[in-house]
């Protein structure tokens, strides 16, 4: 289950200051001593954020493997919730590791998306005593998550807002460095592309070196802007190195004809790139 975003749990701010002043109301409404929000891993189930009215029965950064926690059974019902009067007499949580571990017995937790429906999480209540939960309450409990789905989304955007900028490194005249990071959305395309040429017809840069050490690969998707960008400045006369290329993004590109086809070439690290075009560093 890769993480999409390639966000950690630090960079969901604002997720976890919406859902802390939410989660008093969430416990008193439903009667439940613990209120949280986990995030789903690449093998493991994080509590992101969590609220406990009297005992602490589930602490932030709390993990719990996929395979062994309820979140699991939220996500794989086709109704994205689940719900247990007590845990240790249910048939699918009984035998869990984790049942006999927290000594819970209420619980009821649904399916956290995000607002294109792919999984986030689950957002969860659990308490000692036995629960009979209601469809009401299983009601409420997803419209909380609805709002939360989109506190989700504004943390991404932040994210994708902290690499807006276009980091151009002038190395030496008509040569410059162009250091692509994070994720390039729409937005940072055209700003990429702006930018870049901008750069190269008022400076007149002659090579570009395009380090993608830095860059972030969604959905096994490989910025088109970057093909564009290079033959765009093929034909303004300025020369292309790509650099910082990954052995797993190689691995994936290998069959990738636009790529090839590139007038364009790729080394190994920047300093490759500088020497390919004729520039040294030396020790002073």
């Amino acid at each position: 289950m890769p993480n999409k975003y390639n966000l950690t749990t630090n960079d969901f701010q604002s997720l976890k200051n919406v859902s802390k002043k939410m989660f008093e109301l969430i416990s008193e409404k439903l009667n439940v001593n613990t209120t949280y929000v986990t995030k789903r891993g690449e093998s493991a189930m994080t509590v992101l954020s969590s609220f406990n009215k009297e005992e602490k029965i589930i602490p932030e950064g709390y993990s719990v493997e996929y395979g062994d926690n309820y979140c699991r059974l939220i996500i794989m019902n086709e109704e994205d919730a689940m719900c247990t009067e007590n845990l240790s007499k249910d048939a699918l949580t009984k035998e869990l590791e984790v049942t006999s571990l927290l000594g819970v017995k209420g619980f009821l937790g649904v399916t956290l998306k995000d607002t294109n429906g792919n999984v986030f999480g689950t957002l969860c209540v659990m308490d000692r005593e036995e629960k009979q939960f209601t469809e009401d309450d299983k009601k409420y409990l997803k419209s909380i998550a609805g709002v939360l789905s989109h506190i989700i989304e504004l943390d991404r955007a932040k994210y994708n807002l902290g690499f807006l900028s276009v980091p151009i490194i002038p190395i030496t005249k008509g040569v410059s460095i162009l250091s692509v990071q994070g994720v390039i959305d729409e937005v940072r395309s055209k700003l990429i592309m702006q930018e870049v040429l901008n750069y190269g017809a008022e400076n007149q840069i002659e090579h570009f070196i395009i380090d993608l050490s830095g860059l972030v690969i969604l959905e096994n998707a490989f910025p088109s802007v970057l093909f564009d960008m290079v033959q765009a400045l093929e034909i303004m006369g300025i020369s292309t190195v790509i650099t910082g290329v990954s052995p797993s993004f190689a691995k994936q590109e290998v069959n990738n004809t636009q790529l090839k086809n590139l007038n364009t070439k790729t080394v190994k690290n920047i300093e490759s790139a500088l020497d390919n075009i004729g520039f040294k560093l030396t020790a002073k």
